[in-house]
């Protein structure tokens, strides 16, 4: 049994539909810059950043964006288990 549903989506992904931007965002809203450089230490989060450029490094650095994508994982089951 695989864990797509019949009409192609991804039931068992909770990441499913949600960009990267949109991730970035929810990191930065819930954590602000200072700490998101903290638990993910690249430049483009404690050097001037902004959405734009981190966006722009994380498309190009695969081990950095799945740093993202887990530490926001993580935030997204806090989050489901709270509800």
């Amino acid at each position: 049994m695989t864990a797509q549903t019949p009409a192609g989506g991804q039931k068992n992904n909770p990441q499913h539909g949600i960009t990267l931007e949109t991730m970035l965002n929810d990191l930065v809203a819930y954590y602000g810059w200072k700490e998101l450089a903290r638990r993910i230490p690249i430049q483009c989060f404690y050097n001037e950043p902004s959405i734009k450029s981190s966006l722009k490094f994380l498309r190009r650095t695969p081990w950095a964006r799945a740093q993202v994508e887990a530490l926001d994982l993580a935030l997204r089951s806090q989050d489901d288990g709270r509800a």
